[in-house]
């Protein structure tokens, strides 16, 4: 990657809408806390009021700044507000750098769009975007879907190259006219895969208070229309009626929880669900399923996934986006259309009834090398260098 001198240095400013808990924003922290700090001065740009913000706030050498109006919804006044912000920060950075490249790498829709139009009107040198997952997906309104294509297709005029965390996204974004193949590297969203294979069934089912010989399905994620909580709600009704003994784990939190827990006590199945909310201790929860079970309408490529796969938990999941590339169906998982919790149901029953007996752990050792998050942080680091590099700054040798 060096290729032309030891002296050579880059300013990289990540930029992502709200540091919440998700895959996205603990793939944004690690990068910028693990990028070589001899080649990169590390940026991070972000909304405020996200549940990480303190552990961004505590990262070593990193740069932080908070952009209050750059929220997630659609806001015309708030959004041109934090364009603005973004571009005096970016030129800012731009003459900080005092001659060196500025590299402006944007995460997530809505800071995808205002953050690469706010590199290009500053100057900045190279734009990377990572898709975790488009804005648009099938099912919504179609003056709102089209409407959102139109917007990645005018930011991709500004975008030097793509990151994708699936395949699915890279066809597309492809399909959609964002972009052409060559354009887009596929980078697996990392994490410290090793964590996983160490989750302590007991501490976990102590977590959920799960009742000894008690079956447990759960699920970590947000609570929001993405991943359809009320579908895994209504999943958890009709395995009840068919399997006894079974607890519910919904681990996270978010806009739809309380309208969530509703359900559940609607449903009847108030005491058989648990909301613990946001834990650190996620492989030990994992470790205490007996089936995990994500109905998410869409996806880039849910990390929590392969999590549970490498821990050895067998997974119902609908096959959105990335799923479909890690899930081998019938094998070791069950895939169900979007919205189908009557698929859903006959999976999660048919596993906690052994009438389907899957081969957990099948993959293992492919799934540790796919998410390792420091290789993820090197192809990174290289594809900033192989970008540079063409642009004609020195030092940056492929």
């Amino acid at each position: 990657m060096n290729g032309g001198g030891v002296d050579a240095r880059a300013t990289v400013v990540h930029i992502i809408t709200l540091l919440e808990w998700g895959g996205a924003q603990e793939n944004t922290l690690h990068t910028v806390a693990s990028l070589d700090p001899r080649r990169f001065d590390r940026v991070l740009i972000a909304g405020r009021g996200g549940m990480l913000d303190e552990r961004a706030s505590g990262i070593p050498s990193l740069r932080l700044s908070h952009v209050d109006d750059l929220v997630r919804e659609v806001r015309p006044v708030p959004d041109v507000k934090a364009f603005l912000a973004l571009r005096a920060m970016l030129r800012a950075e731009k003459r900080k750098a005092a001659g060196r490249p500025l590299v402006v790498h944007t995460h997530s829709s809505k800071a995808g769009i205002l953050g690469r139009a706010a590199a290009r009107a500053a100057g900045a040198d190279v734009v990377v975007h990572t898709i975790h997952g488009f804005g648009f997906h099938d099912g919504q309104f179609l003056p709102l879907r089209a409407s959102y294509v139109a917007a990645e297709r005018l930011a991709s005029r500004w975008t030097d190259a793509y990151v994708a965390v699936s395949e699915e996204n890279v066809r597309l974004g492809e399909r959609e006219g964002l972009f052409s193949r060559e354009r887009c590297r596929l980078i697996r969203s990392g994490f410290d895969t090793e964590r996983f294979l160490h989750g302590s069934r007991e501490r976990g089912r102590r977590i959920v208070g799960a009742a000894e010989g008690e079956r447990v399905v759960g699920t970590v994620a947000v609570f929001k229309r993405q991943k359809a909580p009320l579908d895994f709600v209504e999943t958890a009704r009709r395995v009840a009626r068919e399997v006894a003994g079974v607890r519910f784990v919904m681990v996270g939190d978010g806009e739809l929880r309380r309208e969530t827990e509703r359900a559940a006590a609607a449903a009847g199945l108030a005491e058989r669900f648990s909301f613990p909310g946001w834990r650190p201790e996620v492989p030990d929860l994992l470790a205490a399923l007996d089936v995990f079970l994500l109905t998410s309408r869409w996806e880039g490529l849910p990390k929590v996934v392969p999590q549970a796969m490498i821990a050895g938990v067998p997974v119902v999941a609908t096959a959105v986006d990335g799923t479909k590339e890690i899930v081998d169906h019938g094998s070791d998982g069950v895939l169900a259309p979007p919205g189908d919790v009557e698929s859903l149901s006959r999976g999660v029953a048919d596993i906690l009834t052994g009438r389907l007996r899957l081969q957990t752990g099948r993959r293992r050792e492919w799934l540790l090398r796919e998410f390792d998050q420091d290789g993820m942080v090197r192809k990174q680091e290289r594809l900033y260098a192989e970008l540079l590099a063409g642009k004609g700054f020195s030092g940056w040798g492929r």
